[in-house]
């Protein structure tokens, strides 16, 4: 494995910085003590910054040499809103809020990277660095294109990296096309006719009609997509009733569609609107449809996923850079991706054995409150976007 020295040895310094910010999370655009600490650093680092893109978005401007050419490298810097289970010492002091997804650690190797930038600027043009809130839900990476990103920071592509519980340090995974899919919410409200649960006849029932509806969608899944396309559509709220004598008036259904493309997500969309409409009318029930399309797709391009490959062999050979799976998770790096070429990757964050005593029982995976991000990945995902920094301006056309 090749890390780069100067940062194995600030490692602890960067290390103290992400327990730091695990120790107090912030949610969606709330970002205001993390944002401060990072411009913080960059600013004492020498390098010049830009601040309030996505409200709480931070730019750091690495230039070397004349040319114009640029890229960005992007983490992001949010918690989730739950609660810590885990009572090491950098565990978090906000209750019902929590660093479960390694946002913290994704800064803290764009931070290594830009101390790293400060001192050793081995290419010929500019790196953006791009810390960007809300990426749990918010959209920071939607906001922040909205606020001009790309327009005041002009960059021929963009990478972004996420960690990923489970597999042994050391190891990356890459692939091109989707590797993570659009996230989608529906909200399902049938109006019946309440009446007393002993003389079903007198009112119009819609909590059969919603069983209808949760069957029905599954056929969308096994009958209406081709079955070489990927897609999920998961009902996982139904809401009726108050009382066990009582027919309510009404049934409310919400829950979430998974694809890999526009095309499957159109498909779904119609079909669940036409069946939802129909079967209500077929039991003389009325009903209201509602579809929000959240985050698009992820989907790497072709060169700049080959290009990521091969600069990660370099670091750890081979038999160390995986195929990366596609999940079924989303993430809004898609926007950036949408409008620039680039490539997210994932960095393993190991089985959960570098948790320091006091961690929770849970497992140490994405979203669960015993987890804790890895630091000793940090050298190694540092060193990961120096060397495709120094590659891209030595190699990309």
């Amino acid at each position: 494995m090749k890390i780069i020295d100067s940062i194995v040895t600030q490692a602890a310094g960067i290390a103290a910085i992400r327990r730091d910010i695990h120790a107090h999370p912030e949610l969606c655009f709330e970002e205001v003590r993390t944002a401060d600490l990072v411009a913080q650093k960059l600013t004492e680092w020498g390098i010049p910054i830009h601040r309030g893109l996505g409200t709480t978005g931070v730019v750091g401007i690495v230039k070397g040499g004349t040319s114009t050419r640029a890229i960005g490298l992007r983490a992001d810097m949010d918690a989730l809103p739950m609660q810590e289970f885990n009572t090491f010492g950098h565990a978090s002091q906000q209750a019902g809020k929590m660093h479960a997804c390694g946002h913290d650690g994704h800064t803290a190797m764009l931070l290594a990277a830009a101390q790293h930038f400060a001192k050793n600027r081995n290419f010929d043009g500019t790196v953006y660095l791009l810390f960007q809130p809300a990426e749990e839900g918010g959209g920071g990476a939607r906001e922040m294109i909205k606020d001009g990103l790309f327009d005041q920071f002009p960059m021929d592509a963009v990478f972004g990296m996420h960690n990923w519980p489970g597999f042994e340090v050391g190891k990356f995974a890459v692939s091109p096309g989707p590797v993570m899919a659009s996230s989608n919410e529906f909200k399902i409200t049938i109006r019946g006719k309440g009446a007393h649960a002993a003389a079903p006849h007198n009112g119009l029932d819609p909590v059969p009609v919603a069983c209808q509806l949760v069957q029905a969608f599954q056929t969308i899944i096994s009958r209406n997509k081709k079955p070489i396309d990927a897609g999920v559509v998961s009902v996982t709220m139904i809401h009726a009733g108050e009382a066990t004598n009582v027919i309510p008036d009404s049934c409310e259904l919400q829950g979430t569609v998974r694809t890999f493309t526009t095309e499957v997500l159109d498909l779904i969309e119609q079909r669940m609107k036409r069946i939802t409409e129909h079967t209500c009318a077929a039991f003389d029930m009325k009903c209201e449809f509602e579809f929000v399309r959240n985050y698009p797709p992820t989907t790497n391009s072709a060169a700049e996923s080959e290009f990521a490959r091969r600069v990660m062999v370099s670091i750890v050979g081979a038999d160390n850079v995986m195929v990366q799976e596609p999940t079924m998770g989303a993430e809004d790096f898609s926007y950036m991706l949408e409008a620039k070429p680039g490539c997210y990757c994932f960095i393993a964050n190991g089985d959960g054995a570098h948790r320091d005593m006091g961690h929770g029982e849970g497992p140490c995976m994405l979203h669960n409150p015993s987890y804790d991000f890895n630091d000793d990945m940090i050298p190694l995902g540092a060193t990961y976007w120096v060397r495709l920094a120094e590659e891209w301006f030595k190699t990309a056309a």
